[in-house]
Protein backbone atom coordinates (compact mmCIF):
# COMPACT_ATOMS: atom_id res chain seq x y z
CA UNK A 1 0.00 0.00 0.00
CA UNK A 2 1.12 3.19 -0.89
CA UNK A 3 0.67 7.04 -1.64
CA UNK A 4 -0.22 8.41 -5.45
CA UNK A 5 -0.78 11.75 -5.44
CA UNK A 6 -2.32 12.67 -9.20
CA UNK A 7 -2.35 15.94 -9.23
CA UNK A 8 1.05 16.83 -8.15
CA UNK A 9 2.02 13.63 -10.22
CA UNK A 10 3.99 11.82 -7.48
CA UNK A 11 3.63 8.56 -6.52
CA UNK A 12 5.70 7.34 -3.58
CA UNK A 13 5.22 3.54 -4.42
CA UNK A 14 8.42 3.76 -6.66
CA UNK A 15 12.01 5.04 -5.47
CA UNK A 16 11.56 8.03 -7.70
CA UNK A 17 9.27 9.16 -6.20
CA UNK A 18 10.21 8.12 -2.48
CA UNK A 19 13.49 9.71 -3.62
CA UNK A 20 11.51 13.17 -4.86
CA UNK A 21 9.65 12.88 -1.40
CA UNK A 22 12.76 13.29 0.57
CA UNK A 23 14.05 15.90 -1.64
CA UNK A 24 10.61 17.86 -0.93
CA UNK A 25 11.57 17.10 2.73
CA UNK A 26 15.10 18.61 2.99
CA UNK A 27 14.11 21.37 1.24
CA UNK A 28 11.12 22.35 3.35
CA UNK A 29 13.80 21.70 6.07
CA UNK A 30 16.43 24.23 4.99
CA UNK A 31 13.84 26.84 4.02
CA UNK A 32 11.86 26.34 7.75
CA UNK A 33 15.40 26.70 9.13
CA UNK A 34 16.55 29.39 7.03
CA UNK A 35 13.65 31.41 8.40
CA UNK A 36 14.31 30.89 11.76
CA UNK A 37 17.61 32.37 11.21
CA UNK A 38 15.83 35.69 9.58
CA UNK A 39 13.29 36.08 12.69
CA UNK A 40 16.60 36.16 14.91
CA UNK A 41 18.67 38.40 12.98
CA UNK A 42 15.54 40.66 12.97
CA UNK A 43 15.24 40.52 16.35
CA UNK A 44 18.80 41.16 17.36
CA UNK A 45 18.65 44.12 14.82
CA UNK A 46 15.57 45.37 16.63
CA UNK A 47 17.20 45.31 19.72
CA UNK A 48 19.94 47.03 18.77
CA UNK A 49 17.93 49.93 17.32
CA UNK A 50 16.15 49.88 20.76
CA UNK A 51 12.96 48.60 19.69
CA UNK A 52 11.19 46.27 21.42
CA UNK A 53 10.70 43.19 20.50
CA UNK A 54 7.21 40.51 21.86
CA UNK A 55 3.96 41.19 22.52
CA UNK A 56 3.30 44.46 24.36
CA UNK A 57 2.57 45.18 28.16
CA UNK A 58 -1.40 46.25 27.76
CA UNK A 59 -2.20 44.58 31.65
CA UNK A 60 0.56 45.44 33.55
CA UNK A 61 -0.16 48.69 32.89
CA UNK A 62 -3.23 48.59 34.52
CA UNK A 63 -1.84 47.13 37.84
CA UNK A 64 -2.39 49.97 40.19
CA UNK A 65 -5.85 49.84 39.00
CA UNK A 66 -5.95 46.27 39.32
CA UNK A 67 -4.90 46.42 43.10
CA UNK A 68 -6.82 49.32 43.66
CA UNK A 69 -10.15 47.29 42.40
CA UNK A 70 -9.20 43.90 44.79
CA UNK A 71 -8.30 45.90 47.96
CA UNK A 72 -12.09 47.12 47.41
CA UNK A 73 -13.09 43.33 47.72
CA UNK A 74 -14.29 43.27 43.47
CA UNK A 75 -13.70 39.41 42.37
CA UNK A 76 -10.58 38.81 39.85
CA UNK A 77 -13.33 37.98 37.23
CA UNK A 78 -15.35 41.31 37.83
CA UNK A 79 -11.85 43.23 38.15
CA UNK A 80 -10.83 41.67 34.40
CA UNK A 81 -14.17 42.50 33.01
CA UNK A 82 -13.79 46.11 33.70
CA UNK A 83 -10.57 46.74 32.63
CA UNK A 84 -10.82 44.40 29.55
CA UNK A 85 -8.11 42.41 30.44
CA UNK A 86 -7.48 38.49 30.79
CA UNK A 87 -8.26 36.77 34.63
CA UNK A 88 -5.15 35.29 34.72
CA UNK A 89 -3.34 38.81 34.14
CA UNK A 90 -5.04 39.87 37.13
CA UNK A 91 -4.25 36.94 38.97
CA UNK A 92 -0.59 37.33 38.22
CA UNK A 93 -0.44 41.47 39.11
CA UNK A 94 -1.88 40.75 42.65
CA UNK A 95 0.89 37.87 43.16
CA UNK A 96 3.31 40.19 42.43
CA UNK A 97 4.37 42.98 45.03
CA UNK A 98 5.97 45.30 42.16
CA UNK A 99 3.89 47.46 40.13
CA UNK A 100 5.07 48.44 36.67
CA UNK A 101 5.22 52.34 36.48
Amino acid sequence: MGFVSITEAIDLTTSTGRALAGMLAVSAELERERLKERVKAGIVQARKKGRPHGRPQTAALQADKVRKLHQKGLPKAEIAHRLGIGRTSVIRILSTQTSVR
